[in-house]
C-alpha cells in the first residue's frame, strides 16, 4: 500500500473502536475483493496480541444511500450473533460478521469529504473460492444461506431499506432489454437476432415469482441477494460453512432468488464467460448437494409454494443475468466491466446454454427436492 494511502487510512482508523499502540497500524494491505467497495485488512498490537481487521469504503455510487445500507447491517448481524448465542453455537464471533462502531457509536464514519467507512472484524481460519471444487463445498454453501435465511425470519422492528430497488425484478430487467434492442444504441441488434429471438420466447419466466410476491402466495423473507460461492467463508481445518459474508444487498426479497443465484454459480463447472459452451451444463450431483444443504440449513421455514419453485428459481436466475450481460452489449457495454468486444456476448451465451441444461434437467431436479 502507497505511503500516503497507509496514513489515510490511519486517520480513519482512529475514528473507531480499535485499541492502537501509539495510535499506528502495524500493517495493512489492499484486499482485492468484490468488484464495489474499497477494501483493506489492517493489523493492530492490542496488548500483544495482533488482532486483524477489515477497514471498507463504501461505493456511494452504487449504494446511494449508505447510512440505510448500515443500519440494514448492524440490525442483521446483531440478529443473527443473538439467535447463535442463544442456540449455543459455539464460536459465534467467527458465524455472523461483527462490525466495529466509532467511537460515538456510529456503525460508519463520514469523512469529510463525503467517504463512508466501515470497519468490521476480520474472520480468522477461514478462506473463500471463487468457484465449488467439490460436492461437499456445494452443501456448505447451500447450509449457509440456508440457515442465513431461517435465522432472518424473525428479525424484529420496520421493513429492511432496500438497497438497490427492483435488484432482482426480472420484468423490468426485461422491458429494459426490450429498450436497448429498440433504441440499439450500439447498432449490434442485427447480429445478435438469435439471441434476442431466444429472450423473447421465455419471456413468460419473468413474472413468475413476481406474480407470487405480488398475491401473497409467496411471502416475502429477508434475504443476501448475492449467493455467489466466494461470499461463504469456509474454515480452514473443517471445511464447514463459517460465516456469510457482503452483506450491502441484505435487504427484502425471495429466498428463491437466493438459491436461484446459488444454483447459476456453483452447478456448472465453467467460468461465467466460457466460450466453449459444450461444457456448459448444471451437474446433477452437485445440484442435489447444494439443494440438501439449502433446505438443511433453512429448517422448516419455506412453504410448500416456495419449495415447488426451487429448481425454477435456477432457470429464472440464470435467465435475468443472461438478459442483462445481453442487454449490456447492446447498450455498448456500459455496466458490466469487460475484457474483449465480445465479453458480454460470450457471458450471454453461456448463461443461456445453462438455462437450456437447466431446462432439461428442471423437472428431475425439482423431484429430487420434493423427495427431501
Amino acid at each position: 500500500m502507497a505511503k500516503l494511502n497507509l496514513r489515510r487510512l490511519l486517520d480513519i482508523s482512529r475514528n473507531f473502536q480499535i485499541y492502537e499502540i501509539y495510535g499506528e497500524i502495524l500493517d495493512a494491505e489492499s484486499c482485492k475483493v468484490g468488484h464495489i467497495n474499497e477494501t483493506y485488512t489492517a493489523t493492530y498490537d492490542q496488548g500483544g496480541t495482533l488482532v486483524r481487521y477489515i477497514h471498507q469504503r463504501i461505493n456511494h455510487e452504487v449504494f446511494r444511500q449508505p447510512e440505510a445500507v448500515m443500519q440494514n447491517y448492524m440490525r442483521v448481524t446483531q440478529h443473527l450473533r443473538a439467535k447463535l448465542v442463544a442456540g449455543g453455537v459455539r464460536e459465534a464471533v467467527r458465524r455472523a460478521v461483527t462490525v466495529i462502531p466509532t467511537h460515538d457509536g456510529q456503525p460508519f464514519y463520514k469523512t469529510a469529504d463525503g467517504e463512508y467507512w466501515r470497519t468490521l472484524l476480520f474472520v480468522e481460519g477461514v478462506r473463500t473460492y471463487e468457484s465449488v471444487e467439490n460436492e461437499s463445498q456445494a452443501y456448505e454453501a447451500g447450509r449457509a444461506f440456508g440457515e442465513f435465511q431461517r435465522l432472518l425470519v424473525d428479525l424484529p422492528g420496520d421493513r429492511l431499506f432496500e438497497t438497490i430497488p427492483n435488484f432482482h425484478h426480472t420484468r423490468k430487467r426485461f422491458e429494459a432489454f426490450q429498450t436497448a434492442v429498440e433504441n440499439d444504441p450500439a447498432k449490434r441488434a442485427a447480429s445478435i437476432q438469435e439471441e434476442i429471438a431466444w429472450v423473447r420466447e421465455r419471456e413468460h419466466y419473468c413474472d413468475v415469482i413476481l406474480k407470487g410476491l405480488a398475491d401473497g402466495t409467496l411471502p416475502e423473507r429477508i434475504t443476501h441477494n448475492d449467493t455467489k460461492f466466494n461470499n461463504v467463508m469456509l474454515d480452514l481445518i473443517t471445511g464447514k460453512a463459517m460465516c456469510v459474508v457482503d452483506l450491502d444487498t441484505v435487504m427484502p426479497g425471495s429466498p428463491l432468488y437466493d438459491f436461484g443465484d446459488m444454483v447459476r454459480t456453483t452447478t456448472s463447472p465453467t467460468l461465467e464467460d466460457e466460450t466453449d459452451l459444450s461444457k456448459v451444463q448444471l451437474q446433477m450431483p452437485v445440484f442435489q448437494s447444494l439443494a440438501r444443504g439449502y433446505l438443511d440449513g433453512a429448517g422448516g421455514f419455506l412453504t410448500s409454494a416456495e419449495r415447488s419453485l426451487l429448481a425454477f428459481s435456477g432457470k429464472l436466475m440464470t435467465y435475468t443475468i443472461g438478459m442483462r450481460f445481453l442487454t449490456d452489449y447492446l447498450n455498448g457495454d456500459i455496466y458490466f466491466r469487460v475484457q474483449r468486444p465480445t465479453h458480454n456476448l460470450d457471458r450471454t451465451r453461456t448463461q443461456f446454454r445453462l438455462v437450456e441444461s437447466i431446462e432439461q434437467q428442471e423437472d428431475a431436479m425439482q423431484r429430487f427436492v420434493d423427495g427431501l
